[in-house]
């Protein structure tokens, strides 16, 4: 038990944050009702509706996750990289939601065609209240997956992982506008958000520095001690 323990003990991060994330966001979905914050661009009425794009919105769920999963068996500092960029944006989320309640009037009132498609949307619509939108955490935990791929080197070098993950991870996105999930407004505020992220976390690389310092902490309390 001990070794498992210390082979997995950096899954618990990730685990005490999914139950704190979804707990906030279930009370955010039954509290917020009439948002007084209505999201809109003149965009959005330009943007048609289609129903094919509801699939790669599911396909999020199990892209995110693989992403997550494969830093964590895989590539640790990577899955901390990974971990502190989604966290970070779906935490913003979460706040905004809270102290600025907001939805949209995109979806429309009737289906326009009847396949099995708009089957899947209607069912997304039951399931998904138009509130709760801004930024949109399908758009920033798609950037945050594709940057986990690019970001290992085994998967940056395979081309067709790569080239997979990116076709994803656009197709994610512009699914969010074509089914009515989201505004550009959230699209564009979500990109917004991950390009300071990236700076943070990438770039300036928070996570390796803090690793560092915890590292010369614990150096330095041993020598105390002896």
């Amino acid at each position: 038990m001990k070794k498992f323990y210390e082979r997995y003990k950096h899954a618990i991060p990730l685990m005490v944050y999914a139950v704190i994330y979804c707990v906030w966001f279930a009370w955010l979905e039954r509290k917020v009702v009439n948002p007084p914050f209505i999201i809109h661009m003149k965009l959005d009425d330009r943007i048609p509706f289609c129903e094919l794009f509801v699939i790669p919105y599911f396909l999020w769920f199990a892209y995110v996750s693989v992403a997550v999963l494969y830093c964590f068996f895989n590539n640790k500092q990577e899955y901390y990289n990974t971990c502190v960029f989604l966290f970070t944006g779906m935490t913003v989320f979460l706040v905004i939601s809270t102290l600025w309640p907001n939805g949209h009037h995109l979806r429309p009132y009737a289906m326009p065609r009847d396949n099995v498609f708009t089957g899947l949307v209607a069912h997304l619509y039951r399931m998904d209240t138009p509130t709760n939108l801004w930024p949109s955490i399908h758009v920033y935990n798609s950037i945050g997956a594709h940057l986990a791929v690019t970001h290992n080197p085994k998967l940056a070098q395979n081309k067709k992982i790569y080239i997979g993950s990116l076709a994803l991870c656009i197709s994610i996105i512009l699914s969010t506008v074509f089914i009515k999930q989201h505004s550009m407004f959230d699209v564009i505020t979500a990109f917004v958000m991950a390009g300071v992220m990236y700076a943070v976390v990438y770039q300036a690389g928070i996570v390796a520095t803090y690793q560092a310092y915890r590292s010369g902490s614990k150096r330095r309390r041993r020598v105390r001690q002896v």
